[in-house]
């Protein structure tokens, strides 16, 4: 879990301008955490890592489990590819690779707008790390490379 503390892409809280969209990204992460039917520790564990960077108290975090995903769009592609990649790594913080949870990551990250070339990469890259980790040069240009 140490090693997603670091990982600037995964909390990179800079890019986020309103407390709606701040939610909105923690919403769907926790939707998707419970994809595979359960909710594991080490995903609440990132996800909590993940809302205190966002500003989150504990008691807000709490209180997201309650509340209905909004759907509001992200807005820039690096914001995109961002939290696309914290939903590949709560994939992956437990361990287990269920089939829903990789069917599921494939939708979103289409319905994002994001190349399935690109996410395909990505994902393959992350399942043969040994820490599911991925350079964010390496991330950032996999999506780079349909621009050219």
């Amino acid at each position: 879990m140490d090693t997603f503390k670091n990982n600037n892409l995964a909390k990179n809280k800079k890019l986020m301008n309103s407390f709606e969209e701040k939610r909105s990204l923690l919403l769907e992460m926790i939707s998707f955490s419970i994809v595979d039917g359960k909710l594991h520790q080490r995903e609440l564990d990132f996800i909590w890592i993940v809302a205190k960077e966002l500003g989150f108290t504990r008691a807000e975090y709490s209180d997201l489990f309650h509340q209905e995903l909004p759907h509001l769009p992200i807005k820039s592609e690096f914001q995109r590819i961002q939290q696309f990649y914290r939903l590949a790594l709560i994939m992956h913080c437990d361990g287990i690779l269920h089939e829903k949870e990789s069917v599921a990551i494939r939708q979103i990250a289409i319905d994002m707008g994001l190349n399935p070339g690109a996410t395909k990469r990505v994902l393959q890259m992350m399942q043969e790390s040994p820490n599911a980790m991925i350079d964010a040069k390496a991330l950032l240009g996999m999506f780079q490379e349909q621009h050219n």
